[in-house]
């Protein structure tokens, strides 16, 4: 039996919704910065293969290449090429990429309907365990977007908004993190350029 929309099948990802159905899933909610530091968000860590060498970061810049690198001792890239969804642009040096957030930490935490537990901090900061959480994209593409919601910043690349509203909706659901009443309308107004849209998402533990 196909799962009905919005409910969770066996994997636990929920049936695709309509993205103006999943933006309005987000809690609504004033965001609350005073408290913040980057390293309340452990990262990155040694990764989901502790074995390869390689840490977080450098696992979704492998696993994001249009042409795999070469992988030297250390985890040392050389050569591949990636394109950056944000821009539209093609990388060829492993390091002119940024691995970006997609909600940005200090969005995290503003976001976050109750305060994390460090564990809960440090599995955002490193979940591969989602598509969407993390992203390899140019580092000037990533320095851009800083730590702005998609009412102060969308990428360059218009084409891109509508998968950009989707994977920022599937994220705050799948960590439960609220949006505040700004962002939502900017959310919102994208939706309405993107009628055949879909969200969808699994719950993060």
């Amino acid at each position: 039996m196909v799962p009905a929309v919005g409910v969770a099948g066996p994997s636990g990802v929920r049936a695709p919704l309509p993205l103006f159905e999943a933006i309005d899933r987000l809690p609504v909610a004033v965001e609350h910065r005073e408290g913040y530091k980057r390293d309340l968000y452990k990262h990155w860590n040694r990764g989901l293969n502790s074995g390869d060498g390689c840490d977080t970061r450098k696992e979704v810049i492998l696993a994001e290449a249009v042409e795999g690198p070469a992988v030297a001792a250390g985890c040392k890239l050389t050569g591949g090429s990636w394109r950056s969804a944000y821009d539209n642009v093609v990388v060829t040096d492993a390091a002119r990429l940024d691995v970006d957030h997609f909600v940005p930490l200090a969005e995290v935490f503003d976001s976050e309907q109750t305060p994390w537990s460090a564990a809960r901090r440090e599995a955002y900061a490193n979940d591969q365990n989602s598509p969407d959480t993390l992203i390899a994209v140019s580092a000037a593409s990533n320095r851009s977007k800083a730590d702005k919601d998609p009412a102060e910043w969308l990428p360059s690349d218009g084409s891109y908004h509508c998968t950009y509203a989707a994977t920022w909706v599937g994220t705050k659901l799948r960590w439960d993190l609220a949006a505040d009443d700004a962002e939502v309308q900017a959310l919102l107004g994208l939706a309405e350029d993107c009628p055949t849209t879909t969200v969808a998402y699994e719950r993060a533990p």
